[in-house]
């Protein structure tokens, strides 16, 4: 009985593994996933023919929440799947089935601690709105207040944890057998995957994202980010208050024409831009579904479980990116991309200081039909068919850019993006220079040049005293590691190898004249067998020559730090 018990769960893994990889393997000539080895047991004859784009996205969403949350992020990346295949997934929307009153009231109680009818003084059944991780109630607290409450799905963080596992196998085998996978390394995409899922289950994380939201878009007046209630806040049960409004793909051409909503467009651009290249953190998901126009004339965000934060040497190279690239400047574009993404062996600049210069050339020409997230994801594209291995923070500075100027393009279908980024760009970069200049910044800076001024005679006397005695010793780290201390090594290995190929040839000849009994074909054994040992040795060497000395190793190079 225990046997069958233990052997369940392995032949669910089993299972889900086996649909993971018919699924990969129906879409292997679509461009999606290209050049994932699959099972050989898996034949031709057990999986459909390759589907459509809505199809691809319908599977994803059947397969589960990892692979809904999948099909999100495969929609920021035009370098592994097609624009057909993107545009089917940017689209995907989680229509799942709400999960009964009884198992809500359970996963609550269990989560605060307390009963439900104690902690609210109402809540209402019916959810808001139902997703593949959690669902959303409206209820009331005790003070009259007007809540919405996230509820995670029972047992959606273990099913998630399971289809990462096998996913990790199935990307760690990808980057090692194919092309495709030494370029994009989908096994470092799926470890910022998975971290970024495994935040957005963490409710308190969530949480802190929107006070920390709500705090820096203060200045913007018709921003608004509900607070949290910390008191009914726990893992995996998310209070804050209720945001009623319309969403804004929702909002009539009447209501655009008696109430203007440039402002709260131009508002939204804003501050972004600030929350991404001021503070640092870049929201992934700011689409339709999760802002809301208010009946008092703001735009209500929520919603922030997916939220990436940026370095400060990074968040610069971004800014001189998007700076130059809404300035028409294709070369700095170029720059500051490479310095940012790592150069692969086969890396082509030429061709791709080409091929950027005529993307920002049409951006600059057609900036009615081009937006910035599209630039932005483009030249991610361009980059992984050059060679080059681009930042993750890129794709979601472009997936962000793209929702940006979905929801201003369903508030103000006539806002100029282009000239609001420019300006606000300047705002940011004002904002940053005001934040070098401030006193712990400064104070820091100090403390750096009264070292140097502190340490730097001594150390150069240091270095003048070991010259003039004739005592300066420079050490290179590292050539233990290095391509040279392995070419070394092989060319001492060959050499010996061949010293003693010869010596079991010339051994073997001589041994030829010995007489004895033991003979096969007339030849002593010994000799004929030392001979064979020899002649293999020597066809090893041939083959190991021409098959491998003529290539290079596959080497990466990282821009600039």
């Amino acid at each position: 009985m225990s046997s069958e018990t233990e052997s369940t769960p392995q032949t669910g893994r089993l299972a889900r593994r086996a649909t993971i990889l018919r699924f990969l393997f129906r879409y292997r000539k679509s461009g999606v996933f290209n050049g994932l080895a699959l099972d050989a047991s898996l034949e031709e004859d057990d999986v459909a023919e390759e589907g459509s784009p809505e199809r691809f996205a319908d599977e994803l969403e059947a397969m589960g929440p990892t692979f809904v949350k999948l099909g999100q992020m495969l929609s920021t990346r035009p370098d592994l799947v097609p624009p057909e295949y993107a545009a089917a997934l940017e689209r995907m929307q989680e229509n799942v089935a709400p999960i009964p009153y009884d198992r809500v009231r359970e996963q609550v109680e269990d989560a605060l601690g307390i009963r439900i009818s104690k902690a609210f003084a109402s809540f209402d059944e019916t959810p808001l709105g139902c997703a593949s991780l959690a669902q959303v109630h409206r209820a009331t607290l005790r003070d009259g207040r007007e809540v919405a409450v996230k509820v995670q799905r029972p047992g959606v963080a273990q099913q998630l944890l399971s289809d990462l596992e096998l996913l990790r196998g199935v990307t760690d085998a990808a980057d090692r057998m194919t092309e495709l996978g030494r370029h994009v390394r989908f096994s470092e995409w799926l470890a910022e995957f998975s971290r970024s899922l495994m935040a957005e289950l963490d409710y308190v994380a969530e949480a802190e994202n929107l006070e920390r939201f709500r705090q820096h878009l203060l200045p913007f007046n018709r921003l608004w980010v509900p607070a949290p209630i910390w008191d009914y806040t726990s893992k995996r049960v998310l209070t804050m208050e209720l945001a009623q409004g319309t969403r804004v793909d929702q909002i009539t051409g009447l209501r655009r024409t008696e109430e203007s909503m440039t402002p709260l467009a131009e508002e939204l651009l804003r501050g972004y831009l600030d929350q991404i290249f001021v503070h640092g953190e870049i929201h992934a998901d700011p689409h339709p579904g999760n802002l809301r126009v208010t009946d008092d004339g703001r735009l209500a965000i929520f919603d922030l479980g997916m939220v990436a934060n940026v370095p400060p040497r990074q968040r610069d190279r971004l800014l001189k990116l998007l700076f130059a690239a809404v300035d028409g400047r294709g070369e700095q574009v170029a720059e500051e991309s490479i310095s940012l993404g790592v150069r692969l062996d086969d890396y082509d600049e030429p061709r791709y200081l080409r091929e950027v210069g005529q993307l920002i050339s049409r951006y600059s020409a057609h900036q009615a039909s081009m937006s910035e997230g599209r630039v932005v994801l483009e030249l991610v594209r361009i980059a992984t068919q050059c060679g080059l291995r681009t930042a993750p923070e890129l794709s979601l500075l472009g997936k962000t850019l793209l929702n940006l100027d979905t929801v201003c393009h369903a508030l103000a279908p006539g806002l100029d993006t282009q000239r609001l980024v420019e300006d606000q760009l300047q705002h940011v970069m004002r904002a940053r220079l005001r934040k070098s200049l401030s006193s712990p910044n400064l104070a820091s800076e100090m403390m750096e040049v009264q070292a140097l001024m502190r340490d730097g005679p001594r150390k150069v006397s240091d270095i003048l005293s070991l010259v003039a005695e004739n005592r300066l010793q420079m050490r290179v780290t590292g050539l233990e590691e290095s391509r040279l201390m392995e070419n070394l090594q092989k060319i001492a290995n060959r050499i010996s190898v061949g010293v003693i190929t010869a010596a079991l040839i010339m051994a073997s000849s001589l041994m030829m004249r010995v007489s004895t009994p033991h003979t096969i074909w007339g030849y002593p054994v010994v000799a004929l067998v030392l001979f064979l040992v020899g002649v293999m040795l020597g066809c090893g060497i041939v083959v190991s020559s021409l098959l491998s000395d003529h290539r290079a190793r596959k080497r990466e190079e990282a821009g600039p730090r």
